[in-house]
Order: structure tokens, then sequence, then C-alpha cells
């Protein structure tokens, strides 16, 4: 039993989906949010998760194009955001499990076009902050193996679905410094940029899927996507959208040491919004756009607990044409060059 805990734990890989700078991809997890998915577990089974990742984002791109003179020019927006995300599950069969997730966010955004501006002299321009903190929108998923664990240690495929609530603040506000026509300061309270509310308002519905296969000795393939579904169209209160997103990722396990059950693993990442919904309107401002990363990661477990480090490096980032009724047209969004992602799960 517990060679097949440990195997599934090495296989299989969870989703962490959080901002991508500007790109606004709220916090979303698996079914239980941690290094093993939907790890198997008895009946009466609990899991406790904890997710920490990590980013800074300051390049800015025009479809696949970086605007590299907004950095030299000084005017690129710097978000820097500390995510936790925290997950309980529970096994009511063997292969059947539930899990509750929720999110804690710290966001600091600094830039001179939502203040000042961008055309004061060089040098001049003060460069301000806002900020947003606290619990984002919950989660709670089911996920089913489709295949009995216990007899198919070598390969597995587990499916589920979600609802996700607006428990998020999604009218975070904080002061902006304005110059009125005179050049003097004043300040203006209202919204937080959208890459760092804390939710966006509306209920959404997910998809998921996670699995595993053996492909020869100590090396494993692991994968697992989602999609979530947002009907709302649009969050009156900022005018901003509420949109899909997804996420995806492929790659390979190596044990490197079996007996000390740490394990090596390389992959690759997709995470995103689209521009326009499956379900629903695709009205209010919003800032479509995909990265894709290669992942590689380090994974420890035992027999109850298991922990994994992965730092996935940005190869393609992608702010996609926004829709708007008279047609798609371009913007820029900030990404990050990578981030560190960390998490811990204990089975008890």
């Amino acid at each position: 039993m517990k060679k097949l805990f440990l195997s599934i734990v090495i296989f299989s890989v969870s989703i962490n989906a959080f901002s991508q700078g500007c790109i606004a991809v709220r916090s979303m997890a698996t079914a239980n949010g941690n290094p093993s998915g939907s790890a198997f577990m008895h009946k009466g089974d609990f899991q406790f998760s904890a997710n920490f990742r990590k980013l800074h984002s300051y390049k800015h791109f025009v479809g696949t194009v970086e605007q590299k003179q907004r950095v030299e020019q000084h005017t690129e927006v710097i978000n820097d955001s500390y995510n936790f995300d925290f997950g309980l599950t529970y096994a009511i069969t063997d292969r059947l499990n539930v899990t509750l997730n929720v999110p804690i966010s710290h966001n600091d955004r600094s830039s001179l076009y939502e203040h000042y501006g961008n055309g004061t002299p060089a040098g001049s321009n003060p460069r301000f902050h806002t900020q947003s903190k606290g619990v984002g929108d919950m989660r709670l998923s089911a996920s089913y193996w489709v295949f009995n664990p216990m007899t198919h240690p070598k390969g597995n495929l587990a499916i589920g679905v979600g609802i996700k609530a607006p428990t998020g603040n999604a009218n975070v506000q904080d002061e902006f410094h304005k110059l009125d026509k005179d050049k003097k300061e004043y300040i203006q309270v209202k919204a937080v940029d959208q890459s760092i509310q804390l939710g966006d308002s509306g209920w959404g519905e997910s998809i998921e899927m996670q699995g595993y296969l053996s492909l020869f000795k100590k090396a494993n393939l692991y994968f697992n996507g989602f999609y979530l579904f947002s009907p709302k169209e649009l969050n009156k209160a900022t005018n901003l959208s509420v949109p899909d997103q997804f996420g995806a990722r492929l790659g390979m396990t190596y044990s490197i040491l079996p007996k000390k059950n740490i394990a090596v693993s390389l992959g690759g990442r997709l995470e995103g919004l689209p521009a326009v919904d499956a379900i629903g309107g695709s009205d209010g401002s919003r800032r479509p756009g995909y990265i894709v990363s290669i992942e590689p990661g380090i994974l420890y477990s035992s027999h109850r607990s298991s922990f994994l480090l992965s730092i996935p490096y940005a190869v393609v980032r992608d702010r996609i044409p926004t829709w708007t009724p008279s047609g798609f047209r371009e913007g820029d969004a900030a990404f990050a060059d990578y981030f560190v992602t960390a998490t811990y799960a204990y089975r008890f």
C-alpha cells in the first residue's frame, strides 16, 4: 500500500494558476492543489495542502513581441505577488474525493501611467504603489479516479468538476496620485488594476482532469488541465470583465533516489485567459493572453506527506488581442520571466 501511494504521488502533479503579472488569472487549483494531485486516499482520509507562489513581472508584450523600450524608459508596470492556496480534501470513497481551496494573496503594483502619467520628464516622475491583500475566490471541487488505483498502479486518469464562489473582494480600492491642471497633486481613491483584484465577482464552473502513466523504470508521465467557465459577463462595480481561464501541464518525473523517495520533474506548463468566453458575453475590460513555461522541479514524498518545489521559466508570452464590439484590438501586458512555487501536502 505504501508503495502504491508513493507511486501515485510521484506520477501526478497539480495545477495552481495565479496572476501572471498583468494577465489576471485568478487562483485556481485541481482537486487537491498539491504535488500529488488526487493522490490515492482511503475512504475517510483527509489531506491538507499548502501552495506558495511568488512572481515579479515587469516585461511588457504586445502579442509575442517584447516592448523593450518600456524598461529602458522606466515606464514599465511592476507587479510583485505573493500567493498562498490552502486546500483540504476528504475521501468519500477510495476513488471519489472533494476539496475546498482557499486562496490568500498579497499584491503590490507600481507604475507611472496610473498616477502622474508617463509623459513627465524622465527622472522627475515618482513611482507610486497600489496594493491588495486578503482572501480570494474560494473553490469546491470533486475528483474521481476512472480506474481503481489499487489495480492500476502504472497509469490512471482522474476527472473532476468544481464550483468557484465570488468570495474575494472584486472592488479593492487604493489611493492614486494625480496632478491637476496647475500640476498640484491630489489623491483619487478608486479600484486597483484588474491584475491585483482579489476576485472577479462571478460564480464559475470548472472541468478538469489529471493522470499519470508509467513510461519505463523510474520514469513516469504526468498530465493535467482545467478550464473555468465564467457565465457572468461584467463586474459592474469596476466595469471589468469576468473572464474564463485555463491551464495545462505535461511532463515527466524521474526517481533519482528511490530509497529516499526523491524525484525530479521536467515539463511544459500553459496558463492564461481567452479573449472570448465559452459561455456568456465577453464585455468589459480584460487583458487576455497566455504564458508557456518550461518547468523543472524536485519532489520529496513520504508515507503521509509530500513536498514539491518548481521554478517555471517563460518561453512564450503572448498578449493576444482583446475582443470589443467593434472588433479585436491589440494591447499590452506585463509578464514575469519566471516564478517560484512550493507545495506541501499531508495526508491523515
